[in-house]
């Protein structure tokens, strides 16, 4: 049972790192890169981006990972030392995985889908500030369950 406990808040705490660092990249560099082309490269980019985003690799190791690897960490250590740090990071990245499902995606969606004679009116559409919003919150959620992650690692190491 410890080698599981182990398996699963290691799992937890490196796909949360590498979920969390996706969507740091969008705020820190493709967001703003994207913010100074023109509509039609808007457009475009992103959709490719959106498209390239959605494969096996980053749903296991990042997105759909991260919350089966803390949740099964959470189930693994009830009445341990180490389950109020597991919980905070389950509880924020679920409310993270409920925005990407409720704001993004379908923001994503909305682009991917728009008619490419009008990128202006797609780029419009899309709103940019409030997908960039929305994603700075995951950022900065991810990022708190990244921390309670590494921390319940301390603090298991310790028991």
């Amino acid at each position: 049972m410890n080698v599981l406990r182990t398996l699963s808040l290691l799992g937890a705490t490196l796909t949360m790192g590498l979920v969390t660092g996706a969507f740091a990249l969008y705020a820190h560099a493709i967001m703003p890169g994207l913010k100074t082309t023109d509509d039609r490269t808007f457009v475009a980019s992103f959709q490719a981006i959106d498209r390239a985003i959605i494969n096996p690799w980053f749903m296991l190791t990042g997105f759909l990972g991260a919350l089966v690897f803390t949740g099964a960490a959470t189930l693994l250590h009830l009445g341990r030392d180490p389950l109020p740090w597991i919980a905070v990071a389950l509880v924020a990245y679920v409310v993270v995985f409920v925005i990407t499902l409720a704001v993004n995606v379908p923001l994503n969606d909305a682009l991917k889908a728009a008619d490419s004679a009008d990128p202006a009116g797609a780029r419009e559409a899309f709103d940019e500030a409030r997908w960039a919003a929305w994603n700075l919150v995951r950022v900065v959620l991810s990022t708190g369950a990244f921390v309670a992650l590494c921390w319940a690692l301390v603090v298991y190491d310790r028991t």
